[in-house]
């Protein structure tokens, strides 16, 4: 429901070779720290091999597993997908090259065919060689299993789904397996989807192609022994208290053009107050903040405050939008005037000031940031000031039925402070045109996945609105909008779509676009689905999400990724 740390999160290039340390004109090694440095360089660039660095990360993360998570950044320390993103600063890093794979996807048969070709001499963290089976095996464990795998983007799952009967994932059908996915010999797999696909080399950048050996699998119990195959092995995982990983001794740096392997030992400390986070970030006693949600308020004034501390922060663009959803099967919210109300009723300019103002975020009036190639401004609800227009409002609430306003429940996470906040300010806008909103705060772990991101809980609670943020899970259009407006993408646990639209025309403009392979064309596509979108009413964005992040001078190879929305973590390292 919310971007993943993924928050995911972004053009195809041919494979290159690159260390972090090669940004030649780029990288900040000496001299004096300054504000936002790590958003256009890499700072303290640094080959340095050893120590231990210490993380921490408000709340819990859906899961480590890589076929059941969202946390694609980290995730990339122990688990090779078939594409990634380069480790670079800016644009540089938006782009794909081959991470499993020997090349990017060649595509034929119009889209609809993808083959990738495994890189040979690859082996688990226990020594034993990893095959291309164990890359199909993989798919089918993390996409037709979501009773017993519930996290992470579904794409996979639509675009494969073409077995007669329906295949049902190998813990409930352990004689067969995905017709769609061909693995002739040990390097060689190839994917047939079910409609063109123009975005395929992104969805095979996502964890879920991480491959897993069948025989170590045992299900939702797999995230506590974890097999690598990345640069460093989960040794032990907590899901309250945290996890430690460690040098991956079967990794070869001959294999993996892109991973540095600096550190000796990761530790990643989980449940703690993003307060304290700040605190020991700016003492040196973490060295990065691991879920990258962004200082709290009252750290950020205190940065602002101090010349010396600032210079060591970055204020990020995320490429994601705050917003407010509203479940459209959740009354009164499946009257579309009701939407309108709450468009008209919400002080977007109160919003802004709550989480940190133009510092945290721009004020938003597309679903789309200005991030996402295609993305044109325009403003379906304006107001003065856009603190709101409350004649319109109240106008709105009399064509729905209720000229006195209504009662409802809006839900956020709490790991978040910034939505928090985001939400107490909405609830004291919308009072003013006699929406009586009730405030209530979910982990991210439960809500994303057990109740906020399960429809029926929703729908048996009168939940109508949602805070959230959301960020491309690739950079285009449909990366970003799929999951969050395409009526497949509903799902009874791990649901993003949380307006649950499910608009025919929509959803019919979303797979003609995704499967024009004229870019041009694709990319103008986007601001059209995202006014249908803002005339549907379903979604107020709020602002376009910035977060201020601190990065201890301590801490190496620090660089801002647009492609996973924070500081990327795969070649960080210690002085």
């Amino acid at each position: 429901m919310t971007s993943r740390p993924r928050r995911a999160s972004l053009a195809v290039i041919a494979a290159a070779v690159l260390g972090v340390t090669a940004c030649t004109g780029a990288d900040r090694g000496s001299g004096t720290a300054r504000f936002n440095d790590a958003a256009r360089s890499v700072v303290n660039p640094s080959d340095h091999r050893g120590g231990i660095l210490r993380y921490a990360l408000p709340g819990e993360p859906d899961s480590f597993d890589p076929g059941n998570t969202y946390f694609f950044n980290s995730t990339r320390l122990w688990a090779r997908s078939l594409t990634t993103y380069r480790p670079r600063p800016g644009k540089a890093g938006l782009k794909l090259v081959p991470d499993l794979a020997t090349s990017l996807g060649k595509v034929s048969d119009g889209g609809r065919t993808w083959t990738y070709t495994i890189r040979s001499g690859l082996r688990y963290s226990d020594g034993s060689a990893i095959h291309a089976a164990d890359v199909k095996y993989a798919v089918e464990r993390s996409s037709f299993a979501p009773s017993v795998l519930s996290n992470g983007p579904a794409y996979l799952r639509n675009l494969l789904r073409d077995n007669t009967p329906p295949y049902r994932g190998p813990y409930a059908d352990k004689s067969g397996g995905l017709d769609s996915i061909e693995t002739p010999n040990d390097t060689t797999i190839v994917f047939r989807l079910n409609q063109p696909f123009a975005d395929f080399d992104y969805v095979a950048s996502f964890p879920q192609t991480a491959p897993v050996p069948r025989a170590k699998d045992d299900g939702a119990d797999y995230v506590k022994h974890v097999v690598s195959s990345g640069s460093y092995v989960l040794t032990s995982y907590d899901q309250n208290l945290g996890a430690v990983l460690v040098r991956n001794h079967h990794w070869d740096a001959a294999t993996d053009p892109i991973r540095k392997q600096y550190a000796d030992e990761i530790h990643i400390a989980f449940n703690r107050d993003q307060h304290d986070i700040d605190d020991d970030l700016i003492a040196g006693n973490l060295d990065l903040d691991f879920g990258g949600n962004g200082m709290a308020a009252s750290s950020q004034a205190a940065i602002e405050s101090d010349p010396g501390k600032k210079a060591n922060t970055d204020s990020n663009v995320l490429g994601a939008t705050d917003m407010l959803q509203m479940s459209r099967n959740v009354k009164p919210f499946d009257d579309i005037n009701c939407r309108r109300a709450v468009q008209y009723g919400v002080d977007k300019l109160s919003v802004q000031t709550s989480i940190g103002g133009p510092l945290r975020g721009r004020i938003s009036s597309t679903v789309l940031p200005p991030t996402i190639p295609g993305q044109v401004d325009f403003n379906l609800y304006p107001s003065k000031n856009d603190a709101g227009d409350l004649a319109k409002a109240k106008d709105a609430l009399t064509r729905c039925g209720y000229p006195d306003g209504f009662d409802t429940t809006l839900a956020t996470i709490r790991e978040q402070p910034a939505l928090v906040s985001a939400a107490t300010s909405i609830q004291a806008s919308l009072r003013r045109i006699g929406i009586r909103v009730r405030v209530a705060v979910y982990s991210f772990k439960t809500g994303s996945a057990g109740y906020l991101g399960a429809p029926a809980y929703v729908h048996t609670h009168d939940i109508g609105l949602f805070v959230t943020t959301w960020a491309a899970d690739w950079p285009d259009g449909y990366g970003f909008m799929y999951p969050l407006i395409d009526g497949a993408a509903i799902l009874p646990t791990g649901n993003s779509n949380l307006a649950e639209l499910n608009d025919p025309s929509i959803n019919a403009m979303l797979r003609a676009a995704v499967g024009n392979g004229d870019v041009e064309q694709r990319t103008g596509a986007w601001s059209q689905i995202d006014r249908a979108v803002m005339a549907d009413a379903s979604i107020v964005p709020l602002v376009y999400r910035k977060e201020l992040t601190y990065r201890p001078p301590t801490t190496t190879n620090v660089t801002v990724s647009l492609a996973y929305a924070g500081y990327d973590l795969l070649n960080i390292g210690r002085k």
